[in-house]
């Protein structure tokens, strides 16, 4: 049984609002929402709320998300090659990669980097998967 369901929004923590708003911008094409203190993030209809300086985020995680401990992973809507480009034009040191991976789509290839708080980012790319 399908349900109504789809992802609305993920949580990142982050320690420099400036810093942050540049990289998730500039490198990971975020559109940059201004909120009553801080910043989201959207990516289309999907969102990432920031928990930065000045928020006080609700205590309802058992966990609350802390600086460089996200893992996310962004579809590149072209071939791997020109995401690692992108990433050098903007001084982004590739971690690992270009590898064979399987995300929501199936069979991809990716390449993993981080966010200035350390977080890990993945570009996932269907185009060239083999």
């Amino acid at each position: 049984m399908t349900l109504p369901v789809s992802l609305d929004h993920c949580v990142i923590k982050i320690t420099d609002w400036e810093r942050s708003n540049t990289f998730y911008r500039d490198v990971m094409g975020a559109t940059l929402i201004e909120r009553p203190v801080g910043w989201a993030y959207r990516f289309g209809d999907r969102q990432l709320n920031v928990h930065g300086p000045g928020v006080a985020p609700a205590e309802v995680a058992r966990l609350p998300v802390q600086p460089g401990n996200s893992d996310l992973c962004f579809e590149w809507n072209g071939p791997i090659t020109d995401a690692m480009a992108h990433l050098a034009r903007h001084g982004i040191q590739v971690e690992c990669g270009p590898t064979q991976r399987f995300g929501a789509r199936g069979a991809g290839k990716s390449v993993y980097f981080r966010d200035p708080d350390g977080s890990l980012m993945e570009f996932i790319t269907y185009r060239d998967a083999s």
